[in-house]
């Protein structure tokens, strides 16, 4: 029987769902591990349609689950996942979404895909009907800490995770944006979903670079001045080291991953700015003098990046928040070292999660660190974003009618003495 056209991007995207759902692995990493072979539009639209699933697992589940007597393995729950997104979600013909789900289910699973998607197909969209969607694509833990945390936004924020993110660009000094971007009031250049960013004319030539409109505000809020010697600490991949070395200061760019640190130097490399480049663990990094100036990016558990980056919200567990906070301390103590008398830090997370936000301030205290706080007039167009104690607190649903952005925690400091 001659395979129904459209295989070869299903069976990708099930491999993208086993390596999210079942090995954890990140989604990027995973489409950068699919065959080599794979023709760059299936690679796509097989990302498309594992996005979309991971998007809308619980709605999904929720549906599939009253037509199956038992939980099949994965690789037909895979099938069966990705031919319900299809029918209800992705607006493919129904035979066509049928056909590839039962090629893709193993054979002795073939007919129970086949009998399953039927009656999907059967209702339609109505499936989706009736369902309380944000909350269902939810993990309960994140819908739990952001009501905690929140209130009644958690459903705004959940609502701003169910479709694509915009493409979001950094401009290089004196830059000019491409036809049609919307031009933020943060400075940042927002293109429509989809669009391609190495198909933007001046990619090639470095005069710009891809960052979420939030995670720009971090740097931008340090206000770095033409030669100042300034850390980047765990820069990679190297958006905000773009932004400090645009602005003259003399950047040190401190990555401990080596795959990371190839990647910073690359994007450095296309966009023609400098920067001294260090390959060490930031926590245990003593540098040969103090600096004037630290952006400390930390590693967290990113969960305000789940509209761009939907597998987080799979692959994240509410015991990595408190591992990540812990992480987190280290570098905040051995960045005050860092730091001359009267410097300043800002520490940024792309975290929704205020243990891995708020929570430090009072360890930065103990430390010495004087907190420096941003007024709304430091960020206009986005007053919202400043929060009492005057810190950065942006959310998925700032900005809905624009698009959102990243949720992104970012305080500053200066070091007392």
């Amino acid at each position: 029987m001659t395979p129904p056209p459209g295989l070869p991007t299903r069976r990708a995207a099930r491999d993208l769902l086993d390596a999210t759902l079942e090995q954890r692995k990140p989604l990027e990493e995973a489409l950068d591990a699919l065959p080599g072979r794979l023709d760059p539009r299936d690679r796509a639209a097989a990302h498309r349609i594992a996005a979309m699933v991971l998007r809308r697992l619980g709605s999904i589940d929720e549906v599939l689950s009253p037509r199956l007597r038992k939980e099949p393995p994965p690789p037909a729950r895979h099938a069966l996942r990705i031919g319900a997104a299809e029918l209800l979600l992705l607006d493919t013909p129904p035979h066509a979404a049928v056909a590839t789900a039962v090629a893709l289910a193993p054979k002795a699973f073939a007919g129970l895909v086949n009998a399953v998607l039927r009656k999907v197909a059967a209702e339609g969209p109505a499936a989706l009907e009736g369902l309380d969607a944000p909350r269902l694509d939810t993990p309960g833990w994140l819908w739990s800490a952001w009501h905690a945390a929140y209130g009644p936004a958690v459903r705004a924020i959940a609502e701003a995770h169910r479709g694509p993110a915009p493409l979001d660009l950094t401009p290089a000094p004196g830059a000019e944006p491409p036809a049609g971007a919307e031009i933020l009031p943060t400075g940042t250049w927002r293109m429509a979903p989809g669009t391609r960013v190495t198909d933007l004319p001046g990619f090639a030539e470095g005069r710009f670079w891809v960052q979420d409109a939030a995670a720009a505000l971090p740097a931008l809020l340090l206000a770095p001045r033409p030669g100042e010697r300034i850390a980047d600490l765990c820069a990679a991949p190297g958006g905000k080291t773009a932004q400090l070395a645009a602005a003259g200061a003399e950047v040190t760019a401190v990555e401990r991953d080596a795959g990371r640190l190839a990647r910073l130097t690359e994007n450095l490399a296309r966009l023609h700015l400098p920067a001294t480049i260090v390959q060490a663990d930031a926590a245990a990094w003593a540098p040969p003098a103090p600096f004037d100036a630290i952006l400390l990016d930390a590693p967290c558990t990113a969960t305000g990046t789940i509209r761009r980056h939907p597998d987080v919200a799979h692959a994240k567990r509410a015991r990595d928040v408190p591992a990540a906070a812990q992480a987190q301390a280290r570098l905040i103590a051995a960045a005050a070292k860092m730091l001359k008398p009267g410097g300043r830090l800002v520490f940024a997370t792309c975290s929704l999660q205020p243990e891995e936000g708020e929570a430090h301030l009072a360890r930065a205290a103990a430390l010495g660190l004087e907190p420096m706080p941003w007024t709304t007039a430091d960020l206009p167009g986005l007053p919202e974003a400043i929060t009492p104690a005057g810190c950065l607190r942006t959310r998925p649903d700032l900005w809905a009618a624009r698009g959102g952005m990243d949720g992104f925690f970012a305080a500053r400091f200066r070091r007392a003495g």
